[in-house]
C-alpha cells in the first residue's frame, strides 16, 4: 500500500503560517470592507489596493466548504481594505458565467473564481483575461485561459488516502461504491483519478459502482438509496466530499444494514463528529476559510503589480477516530 503524503503549503513569503464545502445564499450580495491598511497572512495593504474592488464567484453556498471559503474571503478583505462582490453561481454553469461577465462589466480589481464547471468557464477566464483582469482560481480550476494562480488542495492525493483508508478498513477485500462530485470539475476529475489509481492496487477489492451525487448531500441520499438496492452486498464508499458522505450515511443507516466503511473529503465539522463517533470511518480534511484568505492576499499581490506563484497547495489532514483536527 503507499504511504501517503501531505500536501505541504506552498512558499507565498516567509513567515507564513496554515491554520486549519450551509445555507442557500441569494445570486448576488456586495460586501464593502474598512480601508484600513494591514498587514495579514502573506500579503501587505497598500495605497494602490486598499478601498478597490474584487470579484468572488463560488459555486455554490449550499454547501458548508463553500460558506467557509467565503468567510475566509471576507474576512482577509476586509483586513486588507478591499470591497467584495459576492456572487453564487447555484451550481449552475450558466448562471456563473453570466456572473463573471456581470463582474467584468463592473471592472472588478481581480476575480476570485471557484468554477461549476471547469471546461465551461474556460470561457469566463478568457474574457477576464482579455478585460486585463487577474483571474485566481480556488478549489477547482479551469482547462483553459489564463489563470494567475490556483490554490486547492492536492485533491489527486485525496483520492488516493481515501482508497488507502478503505483498503485498510476492508482488510484488502470487498465491494465499493464511488460517489462523484460534478462532473467536469477538475476536483471530481482528480479525486477519482487518484482513488482509482489507489484502490487498484487491492486486487480483492471491487469498484462495483461509481455514479455522480454532484457533491450535494440529497442527491447522495437518494443515489446511495438506489445503490443499496442494486448492489446489497457492498461493504465501503467513498465519497468526494463530506457532504455526499453524510448523504451516504444517511441512506445506510435507513436501509438498516450494517458494516459499511465511508470515507469521505473536506473537513466538514459535522463528519469529522461522525468519524469520532464511529459513524464514518475517515475523512480527508481541508482548509477552506484558508483558501479563500490565501485567494485575498494573492489578489493583493496582483493589484499592486507583483508576481505569485502558478499555483498554491493548502495542506490536507488525515482524521479518524479519536483525531483532535477541528472541522469547519
Amino acid at each position: 500500500m503507499k504511504t501517503w503524503k501531505i500536501a505541504a503549503l506552498s512558499t507565498l513569503a516567509v513567515g507564513v503560517l496554515v491554520s486549519g464545502c450551509g445555507t442557500t445564499g441569494s445570486t448576488s450580495s456586495s460586501n464593502t470592507a474598512s480601508n484600513t491598511s494591514s498587514t495579514s497572512g502573506n500579503a501587505t495593504t497598500s495605497s494602490s489596493a486598499s478601498g478597490k474592488t474584487i470579484g468572488f464567484a463560488v459555486s455554490t453556498l449550499n454547501n458548508p466548504f463553500f460558506v467557509a471559503m467565503q468567510n475566509g474571503v471576507q474576512s482577509e478583505a476586509k483586513k486588507d481594505g478591499l470591497k467584495v462582490t459576492v456572487e453564487n453561481g447555484n451550481n449552475d454553469a450558466a448562471t456563473q458565467l453570466n456572473q463573471v461577465q456581470d463582474l467584468i462589466q463592473q471592472h472588478v480589481s481581480a476575480i476570485l473564481l471557484n468554477p461549476v464547471d471547469s471546461n465551461s468557464l474556460s470561457s469566463a477566464v478568457k474574457l477576464a483575461n482579455q478585460a486585463n483582469i487577474p483571474v485566481i482560481t480556488l478549489d477547482r480550476s479551469v482547462n483553459f485561459g489564463k489563470v494567475a494562480t490556483f490554490i486547492a488542495s492536492d485533491s489527486v492525493e485525496a483520492g488516493k488516502e481515501a482508497a488507502d483508508q478503505l483498503i485498510k478498513a476492508l482488510g484488502g477485500k470487498g465491494q465499493v461504491v464511488e460517489l462523484q462530485g460534478t462532473i467536469g470539475a477538475s476536483s471530481e476529475i482528480d479525486r477519482e483519478k487518484g482513488f482509482d489509481q489507489e484502490i487498484a492496487t487491492a486486487p480483492g477489492i471491487k469498484v462495483v459502482a461509481k455514479q455522480t451525487a454532484n457533491f450535494d448531500r440529497n442527491t447522495a441520499l437518494n443515489v446511495m438509496q438506489n445503490i443499496l438496492q442494486a448492489h446489497p452486498d457492498i461493504n465501503g464508499v467513498f465519497a468526494q466530499n463530506d457532504e455526499m458522505a453524510l448523504g451516504a450515511l444517511k441512506a445506510i443507516q435507513q436501509s438498516g444494514k450494517k458494516g459499511i466503511d465511508i470515507v469521505g473529503i473536506d473537513g466538514e465539522q459535522e463528519a469529522i463528529t461522525d468519524v469520532n463517533n464511529g459513524l464514518i470511518y475517515a475523512d480527508i480534511a481541508q482548509q477552506p476559510t484558508q483558501e479563500g484568505i490565501l485567494g485575498v492576499d494573492n489578489a493583493v499581490k496582483l493589484i499592486n503589480g507583483q508576481s505569485v506563484p502558478k499555483t498554491v497547495s493548502s495542506p490536507l489532514q488525515l482524521v479518524t477516530k479519536g483525531s483532535s483536527f477541528k472541522g469547519f
